[in-house]
């Protein structure tokens, strides 16, 4: 397993969970090193580890006004 953290991980980007497909789509709320807590669609909050889940990056919010999910 690879123990770096992806770049692309801050606040406001837009995520998947690639083993947890039923979440939906997640927003980055905080990323504190390796521990970052995501707000899924359908899972709500939730911290990962970054070291252990490579999330899938789908971009910046379109929306641009920080309401989030």
């Amino acid at each position: 397993m690879d123990h770096t953290v992806d770049a692309f991980l801050e606040p406001g980007v837009l995520v998947r969970h690639p083993a947890e497909p039923g979440w939906g789509i997640g927003q980055v709320q905080s990323v504190d090193g390796a521990r970052v807590t995501v707000n899924f669609e359908d899972a709500g909050k939730q911290v990962l580890d970054a070291r252990e889940v490579r999330l899938t990056y789908l971009g910046p919010d379109p929306r641009g006004d920080g309401a989030g999910l």
